[in-house]
């Protein structure tokens, strides 16, 4: 009887002992991972590498997403990551591979390179876009937040047309943090695209 108590102790002691160091690392693993989340969100990851710091980085700097009267400052991920987790670990796996591809080919790693690609590049931003509302500019710009009557009379036109048309902020407010390549922007390719 003292052996069988002592073996299902010894069980016991092993399924413990288990599930703390199982535990333990689930706890682990999340805080990595959400470590590893805010460090990939960061400018300084954003402009880790030169493709980014020498081309569109350096074009952001002035724009008024950078300095502005407010202070209110919009860094790559505020534009480019969408903040829901949903559509962010979407996106964020989408991006290790496109990561993986500038890394390994080297397809933009001169600012020749960039530029050839750079419409390419930004039809592949203004689509995500689309797709998702423009998710990300409405991460800041509420447009029940709006003043409309601080706008001026073309804006709140605009704005309404917009609304009436189903377009969403990329449709018109392209070029902003970034110079414009050259070439349809995204409503001309929609447009084109639908006939």
């Amino acid at each position: 009887m003292k052996a069988v108590l002592a073996t299902l102790r010894a069980r016991w002691k092993l399924v413990l002992g288990l599930s703390v160091l199982g535990f333990v690392l689930s706890v682990s693993l999340v805080v990595a991972g959400a470590a590893g989340l805010a460090w990939t969100n960061t400018e300084e990851f954003c402009t880790g590498c030169h493709e980014m710091k020498d081309n569109v980085f350096a074009e952001y700097h002035g724009t008024i997403h950078d300095t502005n009267r407010t202070g209110v400052r919009a860094i790559c991920p505020d534009c480019h990551v969408p903040r829901q987790v949903g559509p962010m670990m979407k996106r964020k796996f989408a991006a290790s591979f496109e990561l993986y591809g500038h890394l390994v080919s080297g397809i933009i790693d001169t600012k020749a390179k960039f530029e050839a690609r750079r419409h390419e590049l930004a039809t592949h931003v203004w689509k995500r876009m689309k797709e998702s509302d423009s998710i990300e500019c409405r991460n800041c710009h509420k447009a029940e937040k709006m003043s409309t009557e601080l706008q001026s009379p073309k804006a709140q036109a605009r704005h309404a047309k917009a609304k009436a048309e189903n377009l969403t902020c990329i449709d018109c407010h392209y070029g902003i943090a970034h110079k414009e390549p050259d070439g349809p922007g995204p409503r001309e390719m929609a447009e084109s695209q639908s006939k």
